[in-house]
């Protein structure tokens, strides 16, 4: 169950990775556009937020996997890795699935009812905004699968079914 989660995420993952290069053309091609020609577009500001929600949203579940997300690391470096697993497994129950539970309930009607209305952007030449609406209980939604597979991986590690590396490398200041 847990690949089968991991592959959805890596397929989202890799959907986000395109996603930075397709709104850093689209960044360029439009400030080009803008100073070369004197032409702007709203249409094109507005893609590039889609993309950069997209780019958040879709690619935090493979930063969960990856163990590659933001943690504060007061007391996770110098512990042994079963007790890493321990705060992993209380981290994911008490905090990230309840969270992004929500997050999803919170979500999905606000998507459902731009979807119905066929909510546009209030912008000249703005787009609709359901797309990007949508984005956000799918984002959510993923987080919490990768959430729930890593529960479950971390579980079977700590009763030494799998052996997974529970190292965190804090990130360069």
């Amino acid at each position: 169950m847990t690949s089968v989660i991991d592959r959805i995420g890596d397929v989202a993952g890799f959907i986000a990775k395109w996603l930075v290069l397709l709104a850093c053309l689209v960044s360029a091609g439009n400030a080009s556009i803008r100073y070369l020609f004197s032409y702007s577009s709203n249409s094109w500001l507005e893609i590039q937020w889609y993309m950069f929600g997209g780019i958040v949203l879709l690619g935090a579940a493979q930063t969960l996997r990856l163990n590659e997300h933001v943690r504060v690391d007061l007391l996770y470096s110098s512990v042994s890795d079963r007790t890493r697993l321990w705060i992993d497994i209380v981290g994911f129950s008490i905090f990230l699935l309840p969270v992004t539970t929500y997050l999803v309930e919170l979500t999905w009607p606000f998507f459902l009812q731009s979807f119905r209305l066929q909510e546009s952007s209030s912008n000249a030449g703005g787009l609709i905004l359901w797309p990007a609406k949508a984005i956000l209980p799918l984002g959510f939604a993923l987080l919490w699968l990768q959430g729930l597979a890593e529960l479950i991986k971390r579980v079977a590690a700590l009763i030494g079914v799998v052996k997974i590396d529970t190292h965190y490398e804090a990130p360069l200041q």
